[in-house]
């Protein structure tokens, strides 16, 4: 996948540190403005201890996300949010391995949004699946979980 920076990031650049990590679009007219609002929200409450999480915006639309289109998306949010766009067999590869559901639905006008899943997958310092933050998940509970993360992953 490419970060909106340029870098290229791997599975194995997740080892070492902690990660969170949440698939959507730039598109997204709702829940992934939300989420990624609470996430900024939330690494604000966590101050500097934090700073230990990488957190990921993986986009399910790459015909439309750009890296720099991305840019400016994540950046609005929080500059430690990192966006995520890759090829369709990238993006597919990723899916299936965090088991995310994406899909394409097309509206009358000829324009199209993307249906996709809106956990949060919380990954421990060896890359590996730690636990998840639900959409309905209050803040109180989604920081006790990032505290968890921060002390334990």
């Amino acid at each position: 996948m490419t970060a909106h920076d340029g870098r290229t990031v791997t599975q194995a650049d997740l080892v070492g540190r902690r990660s969170l990590i949440f698939f959507g679009f730039t598109y997204c007219p709702d829940v992934c403005l939300t989420t990624l609002n609470e996430v900024a929200l939330w690494l604000e409450e966590l101050g500097e201890d934090g700073a230990i999480i990488d957190p990921y915006f993986v986009s399910v639309d790459p015909a439309r996300d750009t890296p720099e289109r991305m840019a400016e998306y994540v950046d609005y949010f929080s500059p430690r949010i990192t966006g995520l766009v890759g090829s369709d067999g990238d993006l597919r590869r990723m899916a299936e391995s965090y088991k995310v559901y994406y899909a394409r639905v097309d509206l009358d006008d000829g324009d199209y949004l993307m249906d996709h899943s809106a956990a949060i997958y919380l990954m421990d310092s060896q890359g590996k699946f730690f636990d998840a933050i639900t959409y309905t998940a209050t803040f109180e509970e989604a920081v006790a979980k990032l505290r968890r993360l921060v002390d334990e992953g």
